[in-house]
């Protein structure tokens, strides 16, 4: 034990003495020590990202330790350590890297060379115990659960926690799976989907760091509360170029403040409202009813339906969005009324052979035309320039339009403005089917913004060139001096941190995205979510015996193969970390009712506490609930309270989805399946969220499937 504990302590030693070297050249990087602009910047973020590397390694450095049958040790710990007076030597790997993957896959059938797993208990930064795994030996293994146990056995804090000293093989084969497609992770509740997607994208960034960290990872969830407790794992981890959010807030700016009918939310949900969208634009693009005369110098020309037909018909074949298509429009309406006027102005004087004369005319009429505030009401009325919050605004609030698009009178509102989660794809689809029309400004900037991007990637690359260099090759001073001026004129000095600025910028496109609670995203969700990532690069994390949303997945299938076709990986985990046997027992028994073929997890555990149910009537409901909370805030974890909506001191089970409690009390059940028609996997979400201790209020009789619970 002593030897052990000197060893840890010494690499906290070493991983003070990075931490004082690493703040040392931070500290003049920021002060400045010559090199370009972009050569500063790189400096900077380089060292800030290691300084956060660096600062997550106090809880847990070393959490373990490995032994080869050839008598050879590694320490394996939560980041990497190197000793670079010998040779850079490896002190403690890094769990993800690949000599690491034993101490997470080695079993007595399959030891992988190993001869013992020795995993630490520590406590701040004191080694107090260690328990050994010898392979080989009768009874080796009896311990090997120990770490794991205690792990799921102990209270919950406020947050999920990373698993790095306990991933389990078939959680790892997971995490280490060299997929760069689209991986679907499915299992059900208390699997660990979620911390298992969480560690692959922080194996993904070890192990892909130079192609990933420049984009960023999206991480999206089904609601704040999910995303505020998943929040602090990547970070635990060292990775913090990650973006975190919901379908309803991929929109910067934009605020949801209303929620749809579940009717309502399957239609929008649909690709069939495409047709909806493209039919709303095409009844902006109108014909005039009358022709609308325009003066031009002293005649009067008119723009008639005729005109306006061919303009329209032009501006849509262009194929532009509609905003950018309105030039086109304006081009032909403009080249027929300077045509009919040169003609009645020129008659018998000018013809066309006059070449300077007519020229002239007709530019002293295009400038005439282009100030001719009547002309600009004309445009503005036969082809608007329109942005996507007054195109559905406009839309819901009125029965004409909705009927003009062939869409469903359910779409109707009071306030078209109302947003809901529902409505963020519809905008975020109309913001390319418009175009971006008179956004001179925001357009340059964006240009501004691609150029410093492509400037500090040629230096990059020519500076990569130029370590890689063989006697062949040639690489002119000319070359980098040219690509570090291209890089120092464009390069705009934001402080803001890549989730940062990632976060704010809807046309940000991610490396990697990690969806969970997948099942609830409809088909135009994962529209928004695919132009969010060209590369197809995702994580996907679900249950579709969990859905709820009327629009969400049947199957994986149907959401995924419009984008990658054929190019999807699919893995399922079986083993119940979360859920003792006890409560899995009862969830088991409603979802054989409402999903028969699907197999519950197996549980890893037993608490050894019964789930109690309590029938109560409307008026003790309650005093029951209150004696509840008052209980466990006197014990050490967390509880929650789970009832339909409508019922105080209760949350509905669609905000914990995700989230686990030590306790968990779910009040009048029957009223949660009648709530909806998928009503029987709400329950079946709040019945599966405890890792302890669970109990039913109910007030009529129980539903079925949980008539076994014993009534106190």
């Amino acid at each position: 034990m002593r030897s052990e504990r000197d060893y840890v302590a010494g690499l906290y030693t070493r991983l003070d003495d990075e931490r004082a070297r690493v703040k040392e050249e931070f500290d003049a990087a920021l002060r400045g020590n010559g090199g370009t602009a972009v050569e500063r910047n790189v400096e900077v973020r380089s060292l800030a990202r290691e300084s956060k590397r660096l600062d997550v390694a106090d809880n847990g450095l070393c959490f373990g330790r490995l032994d080869t049958v050839a008598g050879e040790r590694s320490y394996i710990g939560r980041i990497g350590l190197f000793d670079e007076e010998n040779g850079h030597e490896p002190v403690l790997l890094d769990w993800r890297a690949p000599a690491s993957r034993p101490f997470y896959v080695a079993t007595a059938v399959s030891p992988e060379d190993m001869r013992r797993r020795r995993q630490f208990h520590t406590r701040g930064r004191r080694l107090v115990d260690f328990t050994d795994e010898v392979f080989g030996r009768p009874g080796g293994g009896e311990h090997g659960d120990a770490a794991l146990l205690a792990a799921v056995n102990a209270p919950r804090g406020e947050g999920m926690r990373d698993i790095v000293a306990t991933i389990q093989a078939e959680q790892d084969e997971i995490i280490r799976l060299d997929h760069p497609g689209v991986l679907v992770i499915e299992g059900g509740p208390g699997t660990g989907k979620t911390v298992v997607a969480l560690h692959r994208v922080a194996y993904l960034l070890y192990t892909h760091r130079e192609r990933m960290e420049r984009h960023g990872v999206l991480v999206v969830g089904p609601n704040p509360a999910f995303l505020n407790h998943i929040g602090r794992v990547l970070p635990s981890l060292g990775e913090t170029d990650v973006v975190f959010t919901t379908t309803g807030d991929l929109l910067p700016g934009l605020r949801v403040t209303a929620e749809d009918t579940p009717e309502v939310a399957r239609y929008k949900g649909s690709l069939k409202i495409l047709d909806v969208l493209a039919a709303a634009i095409a009844d902006r693009q109108r014909l005039p009813e009358e022709p609308i005369p325009i003066s031009l110098g002293d005649v009067t020309v008119r723009i008639d339906a005729e005109t306006a037909q061919w303009a329209r018909e032009e501006a849509r074949e262009s194929g532009l969005p509609h905003n950018e298509a309105r030039a086109v429009f304006t081009e032909i309406v403009t080249y027929v009324l300077t045509e009919r006027a040169l003609g009645r102005i020129g008659r018998g004087w000018l013809t066309r052979d006059d070449r300077t004369e007519w020229e002239e005319m007709r530019q002293g009429l295009l400038k005439q035309l282009a100030q001719d505030e009547k002309f600009g009401a004309a445009l503005d009325e036969l082809w608007p320039v329109l942005t996507p919050a007054s195109l559905l605004s406009s839309l819901y609030t009125s029965p004409e339009k909705l009927r003009n698009a062939g869409a469903d009178q359910a779409l109707a509102r009071e306030d078209g403005e109302a947003w809901t989660v529902s409505d963020v794809p519809l905008l975020d689809e109309l913001i390319d089917m418009l175009g971006q029309g008179k956004q001179p400004e925001d357009t340059a900037k964006r240009e501004q913004q691609a150029q410093a991007q492509y400037a500090a990637e040629v230096l990059e690359s020519l500076v990569d060139r130029k370590e890689s260099m063989d006697d062949e090759d040639h690489l002119f001073a000319t070359d980098l001096l040219y690509a570090e001026d291209l890089a120092d004129r464009f390069v705009e000095q934001d402080t803001r941190t890549l989730a940062e600025r990632a976060a704010a910028d809807r046309d940000w496109t991610y490396r990697h995205i990690v969806v969970d609670e997948a099942q609830e995203l409809s088909e135009m969700d994962w529209r928004a979510l695919m132009r969010r990532c060209p590369g197809r690069s995702f994580t996907v994390v679900g249950d579709l015996a969990q859905r709820r949303s009327e629009a969400g997945a049947t199957s994986w299938g149907t959401m995924l193969d419009p984008y990658v076709p054929g190019r999807w990986d699919y893995r399922s985990l079986t083993v119940n970390y979360r859920t003792p046997a006890e409560i899995m027992a009862v969830a088991a028994a409603l979802l054989a009712e409402f999903a028969p073929d699907v197999q519950p997890p197996e549980s890893v555990r037993a608490c050894g506490i019964q789930p109690w149910s309590k029938r109560v009537t409307g008026d003790e409901l309650p005093a029951a609930i209150e004696e509840f909370v008052r209980a466990e805030a006197e014990k050490e974890g967390t509880s929650v309270v789970i009832g339909p909506p409508g019922v105080p001191g209760t949350v509905p089970a669609s905000e914990t989805k995700g989230l686990e409690f030590d306790a968990v009390l779910v009040v009048d059940p029957e009223r949660i399946i009648d709530d909806g028609p998928r009503g029987a996997a709400e329950l079946y979400v709040a019945l599966t969220r405890a890792t302890q201790r669970l109990g039913v209020l109910h007030e009529g009789p129980l539903p079925p499937a949980l008539r076994g619970l014993n009534e106190i």
